[in-house]
């Protein structure tokens, strides 16, 4: 097992907390992170269907086996225990008593806050990173990550990606996605599924995307809902400040996982990735995923916006808000071009008390020391937020 950066977040949460809920997609680490956190405690799964049922049943006789707390895995499976849990740290008056998992976030956080409210940490658990992934990320190309993507299983097992990530799709169509939405036509979701995942980095037009599925625009609104509930697509929102009525206003389209969006676009090898016209919006979507895991594993929020105005001068991402903000470019090529700074230059103008100039993020492997902008190379990405206070 990797060591995991959001480990000493999740001690250091136990240590304040009586709760600690974690949540992420399924076959990020979840489990195997809070066990081997919490080896003492005892571990239950509420996926299978008895131990299901009598959590769910008989709540009381269930969570009374458990009387110093217990690791909870899958907790919207048995989401009447939270009302259970409540009373008993609030008498325990213990930190750290429960750890509670879950693969489904909105379900999850909806019920957790408001039956928990006050008594519990929340954590989101993303795949890999690349600091994480450490050694088996030194051979590995720009290319060959965006194939293979971070799902932990692929580098603990020695995964075909591609296999993987079919086996994936395939089960989460299965299992997860009746639970959270009625889809009666699997074949009409899976093509608006690809379809986003050939959107990837850009504007979310639902309009467009609903007409190119044959389906309702009400229907890719649910649909699309899902794919974010069960951490499948992540929506970037765009920067809202009183500068201009000319701002953009749509969110951009990512994928938590790139290589599940290079998978489902039907790149099947990492030479496919090199000439795919949708390289350059793949590496964004690296970045851009890098740079929320960095935010997540220390326990923080993912407080990044875009910006872009109608006559098309954008900033790929702002991290921060107010005069705290930190604007970055994401380039996928390995050659830096003086047209890299031009959003950044035109960001700059419109925002002169920015605490953070910005910078350049890019495909190529050395820093570069540039008189305003600094570039930054992609495995960079989270050693550019600490040094920047984020």
């Amino acid at each position: 097992m990797l060591p995991r950066q959001i480990k000493s977040s999740l001690l250091r949460l136990a240590a304040q907390y009586p709760v600690v809920t974690v949540t992420g997609p399924r076959q990020s680490g979840k489990t195997t992170l809070c066990r081997a956190a919490f080896p003492k405690k005892p571990y239950v799964n509420l996926e299978p269907a008895d131990v299901r049922k009598y959590a769910n049943e008989d709540p009381r006789a269930f969570l009374k086996q458990y009387p110093a707390g217990a690791v909870l895995d899958e907790i919207q499976r048995a989401p009447g225990l939270l009302s259970y849990i409540q009373p008993l740290v609030d008498d325990a008056k213990k930190e750290g008593m429960f750890i509670l998992t879950g693969s489904r976030q909105f379900e999850v956080m909806e019920a957790v806050t408001q039956t928990l409210s006050g008594r519990t940490a929340l954590l989101k658990l993303l795949p890999f990173s690349i600091p994480e992934l450490g050694k088996k990320r030194a051979s590995m190309s720009a290319d060959e990550l965006i194939y293979t993507g971070f799902y932990p299983r692929i580098y603990d097992r020695k995964l075909n990606p591609t296999q993987m990530l079919a086996d994936y799709f395939a089960t989460y169509v299965e299992r997860d996605l009746k639970r959270v939405v009625n889809v009666h036509d699997l074949n009409s979701f899976e093509k608006f599924v690809r379809l986003c995942a050939g959107r990837t980095g850009q504007l979310l037009n639902l309009q467009n995307l609903a007409s190119d599925t044959g389906v309702s625009h009400t229907t890719a609104r649910a649909w699309l809902s899902a794919l974010e509930a069960s951490y499948i697509v992540f929506l970037l929102q765009p920067l809202h400040e009183n500068i201009s009525k000319r701002l953009i206003k749509s969110s951009k389209l990512y994928f938590y996982d790139v290589g599940l969006a290079a998978y489902l676009i039907g790149i099947e090898n990492a030479r496919q990735v090199a000439t795919h016209p949708l390289r350059g919006s793949l590496f964004e979507n690296l970045v851009v995923m890098e740079a929320a895991k960095h935010r997540l594993n220390s326990g923080a929020m993912v407080n990044f916006n875009f910006f872009r105005d109608s006559a098309g001068n954008e900033v790929d991402l702002v991290v921060g808000r107010g005069p705290n903000m930190l604007p970055l470019e994401i380039k996928a090529g390995e050659t830096v071009n003086d047209d890299y700074f031009d959003g950044l230059n035109k960001f700059s103008k419109l925002f002169p008390k920015t605490a953070h100039p910005g910078a350049v993020i890019y495909g190529g492997d050395r820093l570069e020391k540039r008189s305003r902008f600094p570039v930054y190379p992609m495995a960079q990405t989270s050693s550019l937020l600490a040094k920047s206070g984020f």
